[in-house]
């Protein structure tokens, strides 16, 4: 098998030639720079109150108007984990959880693996690779962490960074949800997140600028399961999935054009 330095240390091997090109491919990705905020001064202290990262609503930080002046802009900080690997029929598929219904908030919904950045994380990977652990049991042993994405912006303007990573051995992977987060555990093809099909769309406005939300519909083939991808947590999959097939999305993303207010803070969300 061949093998290839992870962005996490150590190096794992890969079970075929398609995923070490995949990483490799993705090793060379290098996010584009924030846009630069010319206009107010005045510092901005963004919060988010809710702890997992599930939002209506997720855009590229990149194509935003915030400042990487770090005295303007302090967002809470969170990581979700895109985990990739070859399904039986050799597709690109991505771990994917159903937030427990008893949760008090986006109960029921679905989700990548991920949360907020705790104090001893020393990066977005350890963040995003910690959170799995503790949602599904996902070893980081088992994940070659292969690239970072441009930060997202959730609808309270949590900065969300996706980290790309692929298990390179699906059957030493035993999901064990944590019965207190996590209902299911499942996966879905990547590539659907680039086609237009079982696909739906809104059209909401925030600060007079208007946006498309998606809406992916996905059903197990087994246990015929269905579920709703949705917000935050379909258009990180839309840019992932662009960019692991290096061909733009089947339909029109559309994301709002901002113009963020003077004073930002908790109360500020998408509508």
């Amino acid at each position: 098998m061949a093998s290839s330095r992870s962005l996490n240390g150590g190096s794992l091997p890969f079970s075929s030639q398609r995923l070490l090109a995949l990483a490799q491919q993705l090793s060379h990705y290098k996010p584009p720079p924030c846009s630069l905020d010319d206009g107010d001064e005045q510092e901005r202290i963004i919060e988010e109150t809710v702890g997992k990262v599930v939002s209506q609503v997720g855009v590229q930080e990149s194509v935003t108007p915030i400042s990487q002046n770090p005295e303007k802009f302090k967002p809470k900080r969170a990581a979700v984990l895109i985990c990739l690997f070859e399904g039986d029929a050799g597709d690109l598929r991505v771990i994917l959880t159903k937030r427990s219904s008893r949760l008090t908030t986006h109960s029921g919904e679905v989700s990548l693996p991920g949360g907020k950045a705790e104090e001893g994380d020393k990066d977005d990977i350890e963040t995003a690779t910690r959170e799995a652990k503790e949602e599904i049991g996902l070893d980081p042993s088992l994940v070659n962490i292969v690239t970072v994405l441009e930060p997202f912006l959730s609808k309270h303007l949590l900065r969300v960074v996706p980290v790309i990573g692929i298990l390179t051995d699906k059957k030493a992977f035993k999901p064990t949800p944590n019965a207190a987060e996590v209902d299911e555990v499942f996966d879905a093809p990547l590539e659907m997140f680039i086609k237009d099909e079982n696909r739906t769309e809104e059209e909401r406005e925030w600060m007079g600028e208007k946006y498309l939300l998606h809406f992916f519909e996905y059903e197990t083939e087994k246990e015929k399961k269905k579920y709703t991808i949705w917000g935050l947590t379909a258009g990180v999959l839309i840019r992932a999935a662009s960019l692991v097939y290096q061909q733009p999305p089947a339909f029109l993303e559309q994301n709002p054009k901002f113009k963020f207010p003077k004073i930002v803070d908790r109360n500020t969300v998408m509508r």
